[in-house]
């Protein structure tokens, strides 16, 4: 079930009313609704798996209820990796089983013995690289008796399948999300008509930016022999904003929507546009999955307290497993790897802790030098996006070399370019948004809390009028869900 979708617009209110109105009574009454609600968002994709979701729910809880009560150091270990790969075992299956086929198949073609098995024809289930991760960060604080493992198996399996932020995040930590499923909630009007602020920024995000960005980044990466290096280049901005748009407006729609429920999820996205270097963009995007990455793996190999070699080998080895989290293809694992060579000189200089404050924190406007900070970084994210929107390698690189060639000095030329050019309008108004909020939680947070309530009221309709005025006729499901 999309967000931006009528089925969602309807499933919503109904969820909202049985929650508030006839289960308030009893937590466990909410938390089983809550349960029984996300597995029907779920399954309205594909009842089939659910049956992965169940699984994984009824494994972990029952390893955790295992480890509370074993001693012996090497039962616990078991219990743990038992977890582990059963976990990135499914991942593994559904996700990259094709990918390490056909490279098998290559290795095998270049040394001259070429091999023929068939491939698979496997659905990725969508979300499991989020509810996955999920459930082991579960097990691994308990493993590391970081936390009690819970008795309530309802409350576990709703925290593990909290509709709002299943299919795309935030990655939730079970020491944060699961103890708000044993307090009482109580209706919050505030924090209710907050919550409402944040859908409505998000599908703005979704609907108006990120779906009128993705027709031209589309066109451009799909038949880019067709056009100059000045035209791909503004696909790739396209596809920048598109990205942004799209991931971080299901993040804000799922805070909001929990928000509605009584729940605190945690922040995903904070501007990562306005950075100042690589450090700082990958301390404000998919905060969520940066987090996880360097409490689960990065600490655990060895962090920042070795000498320089460590600290660059778990640098690479966090930014490329985050690109091959993201999908089976080398252009991901790519992403990763020029991430990773883009945060070196801070890491080498020990700059990668100098931007940690809001840019332009006591005045609107940013220092010149600040600025230039900031369009430097802007465009090395623009660089790196490329190859991760490609189909391929090959691809990124013909776009590149196009990009790099005399014709990007022509004025770029294309069918449509008179909606391409309002498409960039909305962009820098939705920035500008953004820069007035970026101390906020969310860009449309604060704005107009001084304004008349007319005039305040006005501004949303005129963000409403906008949303269905450019709302695509299709659905168009949210990027982040093929990964």
């Amino acid at each position: 079930m999309l967000f931006n979708s009528l089925d969602f617009a309807i499933f919503l209110p109904i969820v909202f009313i049985l929650y508030w109105f006839v289960f308030n009574k009893k937590i466990k009454a909410q938390n089983l609704l809550i349960l029984l609600a996300s597995y029907v968002f779920y399954g309205w994709w594909d009842w089939r798996f659910l049956s992965l979701i169940l699984f994984s729910t009824i494994l972990d809880y029952s390893i955790c209820r295992k480890l509370k009560t074993e001693e012996s150091r090497a039962s616990r270990k078991s219990l743990l990796w038992l977890s582990i790969i059963v976990n990135l075992g499914f991942l593994g299956f559904f996700k990259y089983y094709n990918f390490f086929l056909d490279n098998f198949i290559a290795a095998f073609s270049f040394f001259g013995k070429p091999i023929n098995p068939s491939s698979l024809n496997i659905i990725l289930p969508v979300g499991i690289s989020f509810y996955t991760f999920q459930t082991l960060s579960y097990t691994i604080d308990v493993y590391k008796r970081n936390l009690k493992p819970t008795t309530d198996f309802i409350a576990f399996g709703a925290f593990v399948s909290f509709f709002p932020q299943l299919v795309a995040g935030p990655i939730e930590r079970a020491s944060n999300l699961l103890p708000q499923f044993y307090s009482k909630r109580k209706f919050d009007y505030t924090k209710s008509v907050d919550g409402l602020r944040q859908i409505l920024w998000g599908l703005f995000k979704k609907v108006v930016i990120a779906d009128n960005c993705a027709q031209y980044a589309n066109l451009f990466f799909n038949n880019s022999d067709e056009y100059s290096g000045s035209t791909l280049f503004l696909g790739a901005i396209f596809f920048t904003f598109q990205i942004y748009g799209d991931f971080s407006g299901y993040s804000d729609i799922a805070i909001g929507t929990s928000r509605l429920f009584g729940f605190n999820l945690m922040k995903n996205f904070s501007f990562p546009y306005f950075s100042r270097d690589m450090a700082e963009f990958w301390r404000r995007w998919h905060i969520s999955l940066s987090t996880w990455f360097r409490d689960y793996l990065y600490i655990p190999l060895g962090g920042s307290r070795g000498g320089t070699w460590m600290k660059v080998r778990n640098t690479f080895i966090i930014f490329l497993v985050s690109g091959f989290w993201h999908g089976a293809n080398w252009t991901f694992i790519i992403w990763g790897g020029l991430n990773a060579l883009f945060f070196m000189p801070l890491l080498l200089l020990k700059k990668n802790r100098n931007n940690l404050e809001v840019i332009a924190e006591d005045s609107f406007f940013p220092s010149l030098t600040e600025f230039i900070k900031m369009v430097i970084t802007f465009l090395l994210t623009v660089f790196a996006w490329i190859f991760f929107r490609s189909e391929s390698v090959e691809h990124a690189f013909s776009i590149i070399f196009k990009i790099l060639s005399p014709s990007f000095f022509e004025i770029p030329h294309f069918f449509g370019m008179g909606k391409a050019v309002t498409t960039i309008v909305l962009i820098l108004i939705f920035m500008f948004v953004e820069w007035f909020g970026r101390r906020d939680e969310y860009g449309l947070e604060k704005i107009g809390f001084t304004w008349n309530k007319s005039i305040r009221l006005g501004f949303y309709m005129f963000i409403i009028f906008l949303i269905g005025m450019f709302m695509q006729t299709d659905e168009s499901p949210f990027i982040y869900f093929q990964f």
